[in-house]
């Protein structure tokens, strides 16, 4: 029968004339036959299925097998054995140089039919041999395909115990060899279908054995490792770490970056290999890998290692987002190296030729995919843009071609950079490097204590957080010939864009010391704030002014427009104006004087009055009138409610009460309903106090803020020693005086006299009262006869008729704490906030400015608790309870922050117009080159002094390294962790010079 089939294959019959025959044949096979019958039957079909020039040769054979396998399986077992398996996987089949590719899949065929032989088990530990040798003589891709095949569909033919570990080692030396020798997409397909098979094998495995992960990683890294001249390890290696467990992640990645056997050069040649990972379409969590690593070498400070591998690799990850299979995992790797690669801008401007280019692709490809990547892509360039300003010409293509994508507001971008800065990583063991200081988690930097100089710190950070006076200090030109402010300038740069966690302020301490404070003492930060701003003001004022004029205003009336373009810099964010009136009360004449002011210092009350008397005062716009038009017979004077001492009774028809007042949560609109011409009172705003108060406010023997500035601005009597020399009397008289606000400031700066002087002891005494302080505080101003048009076109609200006052609401910024019971001691810190007018950039500047947004009223915006080198997060509940928890720690000096809409439309509107311009101050070269500098040398000085105290970590109890001590056929612990967010790969695309 043999003899039959052989001619009728070997015959030029037509196929259908051959099948016919060659199907009688295959049924004759199922009869019973002779051993030697069934002998040359199974020699036949097995020449056809190995050495078979045609596919239909090979189908051929393979269908005798099956059937002799089937029915006749005693003989079959008999020739399928040991002997013959053994010489097929070491010698082959066929002549030399014609062996068979086909005998790894012929041994798949024939296992099926003897799985329950007595041989089975022989033949099986002759297999777990032989394919281990096989692997380790590097076979083809798609001869490990077929190995790969073999055992996944009998896995009893897997290698056990050390050969395992030895086994999946050696599979992945196979793949870091795999090449495909062609580019044509079929042939692709074809290598990457044979690489996930090889790969699923090592999977198959890691799941039943865990115990071969960790070896099997030793092995990968070894690999892609290796500095010898040698060719590139494939990309097929990333199909390798899909499979391995997430939860492992941590701790090899943790052992790996502080294992001290491994070189620079080896880490570096890693992660780089790493990183062309990314071009390898099937990869899932190969991003996340990457970052993971590049996190784990910033945690150890292993800095140079980062830059090297940035500035080789960035370019080709970026060129990666055209091809859609593995864009999304490329865009995760370029988010990760730029948003961390923050001490110099060298990386973001090796991007910056290819952006245009890539922008308009991804536009022109008009997907899902692209839409999001653009997305993702304008956001991560806004935030280099704000990390690196400056470079206006390499930006303005950049910035052209991403005009109309949407831009992430300051909070988003500073949150991105905060959390990915190399600085911002955390590192288990940084309990034992007590010099290895990471940057605060609030992305804010400190201010190191030079000696007693808490007081310059806490008002330094409270200027800083100061955002419109940062922004205006910032945009200063270079040159500008006011060496303070200039000093000042760099040392808010260096706050804005430093690596460190804490800066030194020796350069701007040297500048700025008043010359009668004693070197290494305590000192009072009010009056070196005072000394500060007047210096500041003064320097800018003789003629060394640059800052820029604001943007003329249509609204602006040219006595107006005078007024704000002739105001330096500090009397623009600072300066406020105060009327002092003083009244004769015998002749009634009344002189006037008014001043500038850049603070206001708050006395408290005599301890013998009512701590809330003062909200109850005669209302300071009851006095302007009065003061104008005194009355025509001293008689009236007795009666006039400009000396009450109380405010009027419900029943009197006064004109309503302009007193301070402080808000509580409510809403914008309902802070803006009081326009020009309406006849509104207090009373209706008091109606929103009630649940301020219950939360916020002190008891009711406790003193708040508006009962300090209502004292403030209470009439006083001058009599006794303390006469008033009248010039129309020519004597001294009693007389009263009383202070007027004519201009609240943009920043209204607040001190509280705490430090007052006592004779009996010769000392400075410290008043510990706690003092309640609002969030939002109303203020009463003096509006002008010529200025009351203006203001209405303003849309000035809470003017009240007939009065010429105005309310101006401010917000709390910051709060300066004075902890101690002297002024010549204790320590200073400050609780800070941004307050912002929150326009969106773009928005139309039409009108009045939009009031501040609810985020802003609420008690949780973010507040920050500076305390010299160290910042945290706090709350305004803490602001609040910090006297109350702590006595010697009260407030001292108060910054708010006016509201837009007010008395400062015009300010408001230029600061807006210049921001919606400009965007973030752009930094002149110098400054941002001394800043890249420094960031360098920080991260120079981190790295060597990790390198410097490795002895710690040697010194220290800890799990073994995870490639010792692997000998051992036993599950390994190892450490759980978290995963990076998902982002796999998708969609179809090109793979002409994208996979190899």
């Amino acid at each position: 029968m043999d003899k039959i089939l052989e001619a009728v294959v070997m015959s030029s019959y037509p196929n259908n004339v051959k099948q016919g025959l060659v199907r009688r044949v295959i049924e004759a096979a199922k009869q019973p036959m002779d051993s030697e019958q069934c002998w040359s039957m199974l020699e036949l079909s097995t020449k056809l299925y190995l050495t078979g020039d045609t596919k239909y040769k090979r189908e051929i054979g393979k269908e005798v097998l099956e059937v002799y396998g089937h029915y006749h399986p005693e003989e079959f077992e008999e020739f399928f054995n040991i002997r013959f398996l053994l010489s097929l996987l070491q010698e082959g089949y066929g002549p030399l140089g014609k062996r068979s590719h086909y005998v790894l899949d012929y041994i798949q065929l024939g296992l099926q039919f003897v799985l329950e032989s007595p041989s089975a088990n022989s033949i099986f530990s002759l297999l777990r041999i032989e394919v281990l040798r096989k692997v380790c003589e590097r076979p083809s891709p798609k001869q490990c395909a077929k190995i790969s095949k073999l055992l996944v569909q009998h896995p009893q033919c897997i290698p056990t115990g050390k050969h395992q570990l030895l086994f999946c080692q050696q599979l992945i030396r196979c793949i870091g060899q795999f090449q495909c020798v062609s580019e044509g997409e079929e042939e692709i397909m074809e290598f990457l279908e044979q690489v996930n098979k090889v790969s699923g094998l090592l999977q198959r495995i890691w799941r039943t054995q865990t115990s071969a992960i960790l070896p099997s990683l030793k092995e990968l890294f070894t690999i892609i490792s290796s500095t010898e001249e040698q060719e590139v390890p494939s990309n097929a290696l990333a199909n390798v770490v899909q499979f391995v467990p997430l939860e492992l992640m941590d701790g090899v990645i943790r052992n790996l970056t502080n294992d001290d056997s491994i070189t620079d050069v080896q880490m570096m040649m890693a992660i780089g290999r790493m990183i062309d990972w990314v071009s390898w379409p099937l990869g899932k969590n190969i991003d996340k890998w990457i970052i993971a690593l590049l996190k784990g070498l910033a945690a150890v400070k292993k800095f140079s290692i980062l830059i090297e591998v940035t500035l080789s690799k960035i370019e080709k990850v970026f060129s990666k987002l055209l091809y859609p299979i593995v864009r999304e995992r490329a865009l995760s790797v370029l988010q990760y190296m730029l948003l961390s690669f923050q001490h110099s801008h060298e990386a973001f401007h090796l991007l910056l030729p290819h952006i245009p280019r890539l922008v308009a692709s991804l536009k022109k490809e008009d997907s899902n995919s692209a839409t999001s990547s653009l997305e993702q892509l304008a956001e991560l360039i806004h935030c280099m843009f704000f990390r690196f300003s400056g470079f206006p010409d390499l930006y303005e293509p950049v910035l052209e071609a991403i005009k109309a994508l949407p831009i992430p507001n300051e909070d988003r971008i500073k949150h991105l950079l905060g959390q990915n800065a190399w600085t911002s990583q955390k590192n288990e063991l940084a309990c034992f490097y007590p010099r290895l200081a990471s940057k605060s988690e609030t992305g804010k930097i400190g201010l190191i204590n030079l000696g007693n100089t808490c007081y310059m710190n806490s008002i330094i950070q409270s200027l800083f957080m100061a955002s419109d006076f940062r922004h205006l200090v910032l945009n200063l030109t270079e040159g500008n010939s006011q060496p303070l402010m200039t000093k000042l300038q760099w040392l808010f740069a260096f706050l804005e864009h430093s690596q460190r966690p804490a800066i030194s302020p020796e350069n701007f301490l040297s500048a700025s010391w008043p010359p009668w404070f004693t070197p290494g003492a305590q000192q009072d930060c009010s009056e070196y704030l005072k000394y500060l701003l007047d210096r500041l003001h003064e320097e800018e004022k003789t003629g060394k002014r640059i800052y820029q004029k604001l943007k003329e205003s249509s609204l602006m009336s040219q006595a107006v427009e005078h007024h704000y373009l002739n105001k330096t810099l500090i009397e623009k964010m600072f300066g406020g104006k105060m009327m002092t009136k003083i009244r004769c009360l015998k002749c009634l004449n009344v002189s006037s004087r008014e001043e500038a002011f850049t603070d206001l210092s708050l006395a408290f009350p005599p301890s013998d009055r009512n701590v809330h008397e003062s909200t109850s005062i005669l209302p300071v716009e009851e006095i302007g009138p009065q003061f104008i038009e005194p009355p025509e017979n001293a008689g009236q004077l007795r009666g006039s409610p400009w000396i009450q001492r109380k405010a009027p009774m419900a029943s009197d028809q006064a004109a309503p009460s302009v007193s301070v007042e402080t808000l509580g949560f409510q809403e914008p609109e309902e802070a803006a309903n009081l326009t020009c011409g309406s006849d509104v009172g207090v009373d209706a705003a008091k109606d929103h106090l009630s649940t301020f108060r219950e939360q916020a406010c002190a008891p009711k023997d406790s003193r708040s803020v508006p009962d300090l500035i209502n004292y403030f601005l209470s009439p006083e009597r001058l009599t006794a020693e303390n006469k008033y020399h009248c010039e129309k009397c020519a004597s001294l008289q009693d007389a009263e005086k009383v202070a007027e606000l004519t201009e609240g400031p943009h920043y209204l700066i607040l001190t509280l006299l705490r430090f007052s002087f006592d004779p009996r002891t010769m000392k400075r005494k410290k008043i510990l009262d706690n003092v309640s302080i609002p969030v939002v505080l109303k203020l009463p101003i003096l509006v002008r006869p010529e200025e009351t048009e203006e203001v209405c076109r303003c849309g000035e609200d809470g003017a009240v008729p007939g009065s010429g006052f105005m309310t101006v609401v401010y917000d709390l910024c910051s709060v300066v704490v004075h902890s101690g019971i002297s002024s010549e001691s204790g320590h200073y810190y400050c609780y800070s906030r941004e307050c912002t007018d929150a326009i969106p950039q773009g928005q139309p500047q039409e009108g009045v400015p939009k009031p501040a947004s609810d985020k802003q009223l609420d008690f949780e915006v973010q507040w920050y608790l500076f305390n010299d080198t160290r910042v945290s997060f706090s709350s305004f509940e803490s602001v609040s309870n910090v006297t109350s928890f702590f006595p010697k720690d009260t407030a001292y000096v108060l910054f708010y922050r006016q509201r837009p809409g007010r008395q400062s439309c015009l300010l408001h509107k230029a600061l807006a117009e210049a921001g919606r311009l400009h965007g973030e101050p752009s930094l002149h070269k110098d400054l941002m080159e001394a800043i890249s500098k420094d960031n360098i040398l920080f991260l120079q000085e981190q790295e060597k002094e990790a390198r410097n105290r490795a002895a710690y970590i040697s010194a220290l109890p800890k799990s073994p390294l995870w490639w010792r001590d692997l000998d051992r056929d036993k599950d390994d612990d190892s450490s759980s962790g978290g995963c990076s967010p998902a982002a796999g790969g998708g969609g179809s695309g090109s793979f002409h010079g994208l996979v190899f």
